[in-house]
Formats: C-alpha cells, sequence, structure tokens
C-alpha cells in the first residue's frame, strides 16, 4: 500500500534517538500514524513540530502495518504563530490530544477536518479561541453527540431559539426555557450562524457547554479526561467576559 498526502503534525513520539512515531491529521485520510526515519535529527527538528503542514509518500507492505513515511517536506510552518504564546500553546495541545484520542484512524473528518484547518489557517488573528470552540462544536457532532439546534424540543418552533439542555442537548426556546434558564446553557448562535467573530461571553458558553458534554457521553465513558491545557482556555474566555 501506498499514497501521498498532506497533513498537519499532532503528535510526535521518540522512537529510540533520532527517529519518530509521528501522528498527522489528513484532509483525505483523516488521522494516521508513521514512522519517520531521523525525523529527530538536527537537520529535520525545525519540520517536526506539532501544527506544522507536511507533505509526505506513506509506504506498508501490507494494511495492518504501519505506515512509513518518507519524501517528507515542510508546506507550511506554524511554529511562530505558537512561539512564545502560551495560551496558543495550550489551544493547540488540547486540539491535538483530543483528536489523537477521540478520533480513529482513517475516519472520514468531514466538517471537523474544515475546523480544524480554520484553526490553523486563523491562529495569528485575535479570534482564534472562536475557532477553537468550533473545532470543539464540530468534534461532537464528529462523535454522534452533536447537539440538536434545529428546533425547540418542546414546542417544535424553529425561531427565538435561546438554551440548549444539558441533558438532551437539544435547543429550548426563549418562552419554555426563561424559568430554567440557571441551569440551561446559552444557545450557540455564533456557531450556528457561522460568525467567527463572538463576544468571548459567547465564547466562554460554548466552551463550558462543550466540555461537558465531551466528558460526560465521550471521554468519561473511555476513562479519559478533557486535556490539562485546555481548562486554561476557559479562564480565558471568562476573564474577558467579566471585562465586557
Amino acid at each position: 500500500m501506498q499514497f501521498s498526502g498532506e497533513g498537519y503534525i499532532i503528535k510526535i513520539k521518540n522512537h529510540g534517538e533520532k527517529s519518530a512515531i509521528v501522528t498527522l491529521v489528513c484532509p483525505q485520510r483523516g488521522k494516521i500514524v508513521g514512522y519517520v526515519n531521523g525525523a529527530l535529527s538536527k537537520r529535520n527538528l525545525g519540520m517536526w513540530q506539532l501544527g506544522n503542514y507536511i507533505s509526505f509518500n506513506a509506504y506498508a507492505r501490507v494494511e495492518e502495518n504501519m505506515l512509513s513515511l518518507k519524501g517528507t517536506e515542510l508546506v507550511r510552518s506554524h511554529t511562530a504563530d505558537f512561539l512564545l504564546d502560551n495560551d496558543k500553546i495550550g489551544a493547540l495541545v488540547s486540539l491535538s490530544r483530543l483528536i489523537d484520542e477521540c478520533v480513529a484512524e482513517n475516519d472520514d473528518l468531514g466538517q471537523l477536518y474544515i475546523a480544524v484547518d480554520d484553526f490553523f489557517t486563523h491562529i495569528h488573528e485575535n479570534n482564534w479561541l472562536a475557532y477553537y470552540s468550533f473545532f470543539e462544536y464540530y468534534l461532537l457532532d464528529f462523535l454522534g453527540i452533536g447537539l440538536d439546534v434545529s428546533a425547540c424540543a418542546v414546542t417544535g418552533k424553529h425561531s427565538d431559539l435561546q438554551y440548549i439542555s444539558p441533558k438532551t442537548g437539544r435547543a429550548v426556546c426563549a418562552e419554555v426555557g426563561e424559568p430554567y434558564k440557571d441551569r440551561l446553557y446559552a444557545y450557540p448562535h455564533y456557531i450556528v450562524e457561522g460568525n467567527h467573530s463572538p463576544q468571548y461571553k459567547e465564547i466562554a458558553n460554548v466552551l463550558t457547554m462543550t466540555g461537558n458534554f465531551l466528558n460526560k457521553n465521550f471521554l468519561a465513558q473511555h476513562n479519559l479526561q478533557l486535556p490539562e491545557k485546555r481548562a486554561n482556555l476557559l479562564n480565558i474566555a471568562q476573564a474577558y467576559k467579566i471585562k465586557l
């Protein structure tokens, strides 16, 4: 088996002194794992950094064997986008860990890959945290535990949707949800509308919601937890929330 492709580096595991087992997330192949000979040599260290986008040729004698990645080239470096910014590094580590732990190899990622690509494409912009929140929202959908935001779960109304039920993940209209609003999540208007420049208050609400649904409906069932650095992303949004 052999094929060529491109992808973002989301995990690098040392293998011997200078080689590595590398995990990539690719537009056509989803998540793949491959062996790279000499990846950790001084000459190649600049390429093999989390978030970098590379091209490669992949080989395996039989489909069950681990891929060997050769002919690798750096297409886009994102090292400078994360350098010396602990908040962005936390987002990178969180995104990478969640993909590595939640996504099986070779699955079709669909909209989830678009969200990953958008995150890296816009990481240098002020609204980078909004793009990260889109990633978690579509990760829920990819895992089959996505939210039903189309209509009120009680009335069937498609208008005036303001809340999400923490039990069912279904939308609730303002009229029905108002008496219980302290126990409901805020409706993710900016996600549904495709608005990548929301208020930080909105981002904090979405990260609270996606984090809880990920924990309850997937991570806890597989003895996993949200990445440690992910908590700081919510803290960032909540800190700005107070200032608004």
